[in-house]
């Protein structure tokens, strides 16, 4: 599970990595990042249609998505069967897992922002050290 202060700690070594780049490096990598990098904001109003996944693509998580989505369609197949506790339990095990996700949105995002810093960055510095 994800850690705030470890998060936020990497945050920073990422920023300091970020600083020491030359200017015209960072000017760029911020270009790139400004094109991928994602807002908590929009990931948690996506994730008010939890049900649908949409906070899941949002972030290139496909496969979360398509459960997601793969569980509604199963539930609407109960209910439609006749079966709806099924239906029903299903729907409330996905409810409570993306309520999580959507009160730890900020943390799940800033995340996944350090991963693309880290990744970015990764492509700088070594090109620096081919140089």
């Amino acid at each position: 599970m994800l850690k705030q202060e470890e998060v936020d700690a990497e945050e920073d070594s990422l920023r300091k990595a970020i600083r020491e780049l030359s200017d015209e490096q960072r000017a760029e990598f911020y270009r790139q990042a400004g094109k991928a990098v994602k807002d908590p904001d929009t990931y948690a109003a996506l994730n008010w249609f939890f049900i649908t996944g949409l906070h899941h693509f949002y972030l290139g998580r496909w496969q979360s998505g398509l459960i997601d989505i793969g569980a509604l369609l199963f539930a609407i197949g109960c209910f439609a069967a006749g079966f709806v506790w099924p239906g029903v339990i299903l729907l409330l095990i996905v409810y409570s897992w993306e309520l999580w996700q959507l009160f730890r949105s900020q943390i799940i995002v800033q995340n996944w922002n350090n991963r693309l810093y880290r990744d970015l960055l990764s492509r700088y510095q070594h090109r620096r050290y081919l140089g």
